[in-house]
């Protein structure tokens, strides 16, 4: 049953779709330059965060407050701005800043719209790439590119034996727990792109999607985008994947099924 009424995923889909316009204009016209990096960790090991980060983030934080001026923000660089609306949306203003610092196109912009704390809308924003990946209801989930829109669905007949698998463990998961989960090593075919490899996903160009470390502002966009394109998407012990972590979507119950069962070893 759909969270939303159909009038309300039209009204926000449509600003979500007006906004990724606006941030590959933005970032064309405004931070398609040079820019300073620094680290969050500052010696305890490396999370790059540029000057292109904290503007994308004020550039949407900018947009939502003229539209919904009411509602909750949670963005990776500027925290929680709060309220008591029943509606936050969650902002990673560049997903992939180590493939931004370095040149690689696959980096992204993603916002989700959460209503009682589920996502129910999401961006997945492309500048380079010049695409960007939504969903106007539950079910429905577009890809846009060129102008052109091309709807969203998973390959339902994938199997375990034929599957495309990209799977990143961002260095979180050590030697030792990979040697419990030599299925999966052996099938990490496919490069591991941040939020692209879930919005291939969601086209049906890749079977499974396997990640570690997601936090909310990393998953939460991607969330309903997969569901509307018929994929299943939790954490690794199969928990609401709304609350981040460890990752897993597949495109069909029975290959996610199995693959949990892989993960297990793991996923405690």
């Amino acid at each position: 049953m759909p969270i939303l009424k159909t009038s309300d995923y039209k009204a926000y889909s449509k600003f979500i779709e007006n906004l990724a316009k606006k941030l590959t204009k933005f970032y064309f016209l405004k931070l398609n330059k040079p820019f300073k990096t620094s680290n969050k960790f500052k010696g305890k090991g490396y999370d790059p965060v540029t000057t292109a980060d904290r503007a994308f983030e004020k550039f949407i934080r900018k947009e939502i407050k003229k539209k919904y001026p009411n509602h909750q923000v949670i963005g990776e660089e500027f925290g929680h701005k709060k309220s008591k609306s029943d509606y936050s949306w969650v902002i990673d203003p560049i997903d992939g800043t180590r493939s931004f610092v370095i040149g690689n196109p696959t980096w992204s912009n993603l916002v989700s719209l959460n209503y009682k704390g589920n996502p129910v809308v999401g961006l997945a924003n492309f500048p380079i790439l010049k695409k960007f990946y939504f969903n106007i209801s539950d079910k429905i989930a577009f890809v846009s590119q060129n102008g052109r829109k091309k709807r969203l669905k998973v390959n339902l007949k994938a199997t375990f034996s034929k599957m495309k698998m990209s799977a990143g463990f961002h260095g979180g998961l050590t030697l030792n727990k990979q040697k419990k989960i030599p299925q999966i090593l052996k099938r990490m075919q496919f490069p591991c792109a941040d939020a692209l490899s879930y919005s291939h996903f969601t086209e049906g160009k890749l079977d499974v999607v396997i990640q570690y470390g997601n936090k909310i502002w990393d998953i939460h966009a991607l969330i309903p985008i997969i569901r509307a394109a018929g994929g299943l998407v939790t954490t690794w012990e199969n928990d609401d994947a709304k609350k981040a972590g460890n990752i897993i979507c597949s495109a069909n119950k029975s290959l996610h099924n199995k693959m949990l069962k892989i993960l297990k070893p793991v996923s405690k």
